[in-house]
């Protein structure tokens, strides 16, 4: 017979809570393949996200409060992860077969560095271990394959087109399908239509997170891809600028309207710190991003700095979360994109609206 009881081991993992759902790891059936050999006790911790920012604290917490047991002699703690689809309440659209979440990334106005977040928060999803894709929504200025490195033209398969692949990122863009040179000159009917084969004409596969980088703006991307696809919620890109601020607000209003959940704000272009000296400045102003989504009631999911070697990285082809993963901008887009996830995650525990209807 066992020294140690089962539910003695679970009892004790139930300190362990999950700081952003506010349940301990039993509630919320994390924890797997309990075994028990005399002392020796070993399980899996299973959590929603392979992005977790809190995944090693976690895996402590419960070999202590594990190891703290009578009879106890080692504990053995793996962590995995199965990423979670968020649940947005206000969307009747069908998902896509195999694409767990789609996130897009905006912004109130162009310039405010909307397709580098986007491409540095995929790779870093990516690098953490989540199946990611990116989807060029931008459709007047496709730059998401000068930023990653990737050249078309798009293979079929069937009926479906193969997306090209760097960094284990599946990517898709209109400048696949146009000449480099050529501008796009579409109105709001062709915009539908591409991003719904964006959508349903590609072979995806299985992808945990489909980031869509949005054009800038108010404008008929957001309406197609509301009326395309559940989008698990949108994060908007500002700087600390006022007129930055401004635009941002309208766009998160926007979002809002079309009842895509606001997943976070993050302020790219924070401030800049002199190679030489060190000295903080800040070029556009400061902490106009976090006021503004605590005025939104909004989560602030962090600060961008300026750093030369983002804007390199962009135009050779190797987003800086690649290029310099340990510097201290990279962790920065690192912590946005678990940040991310983290809320991702506390979507897929939102609860479903139930309809009131009237009593006859």
């Amino acid at each position: 017979m066992s020294s140690v009881d089962q539910a003695a081991v679970l009892d004790a993992l139930r300190a362990v809570k999950d700081p952003d759902l506010h349940r301990d790891i039993v509630a919320l059936n994390f924890v797997k393949d309990l075994r028990i050999d005399g002392g020796r006790v070993a399980f899996t911790i299973e959590l929603t996200t392979p992005a977790c920012p809190v995944k090693d604290a976690m895996r402590d917490q419960a070999r202590a409060a594990v190891s703290s047991l009578p009879g106890v002699t080692d504990v053995e703690v793996t962590m995995t992860a199965s990423v979670r689809t968020a649940r947005n309440v206000g969307s009747t659209q069908a998902p896509i077969p195999g694409i767990k979440n789609v996130v897009a990334v905006g912004a109130g106005k162009g310039g405010v560095g909307k397709t580098t977040l986007a491409v540095n928060l995929a790779a870093a999803l990516s690098a953490l271990g989540s199946r990611v894709g990116i989807i060029d929504g931008d459709i007047y200025g496709p730059n998401v394959p000068i930023m990653l490195g990737v050249h078309g033209p798009l293979v079929a398969e069937g009926e479906k087109m193969v997306p090209v692949e760097k960094y284990g990122i599946k990517v898709v863009s209109m400048g696949f399908l146009a000449n480099d040179e050529s501008p796009v000159i579409w109105r709001g009917p062709m915009l539908h239509s591409v991003i719904q084969q964006f959508f349903h004409d590609v072979k995806w596969g299985e992808l945990d997170y489909l980031v869509v980088d949005m054009p800038p703006g108010t404008g008929d991307v957001a309406l197609s891809l509301n009326q395309t696809v559940p989008v698990a919620g949108a994060i908007v890109v500002t700087t600390p600028q006022e007129v930055s601020l401004a635009d941002s607000r309208r766009a998160v209003r926007m979002y809002q309207k079309l009842n895509i959940p606001v997943l976070g704000l993050i302020e790219n272009m924070s401030y800049f710190v002199c190679p030489s000296c060190k000295h903080e400045s800040d070029i556009f102003g400061r902490d106009g991003g976090e006021r503004t989504a605590e005025m939104m009631e909004i989560p602030f999911l962090g600060r961008i700095p300026i750093y030369e070697p983002i804007r390199r990285g962009g135009d050779a082809g190797v987003p800086l979360v690649i290029a310099e993963p340990e510097s201290a901008p990279a962790r920065a887009f690192f912590v946005a994109a678990e940040q991310l996830a983290a809320q991702v995650s506390i979507a897929s525990y939102r609860k479903p609206v139930i309809p009131v209807t009237a009593v006859p």
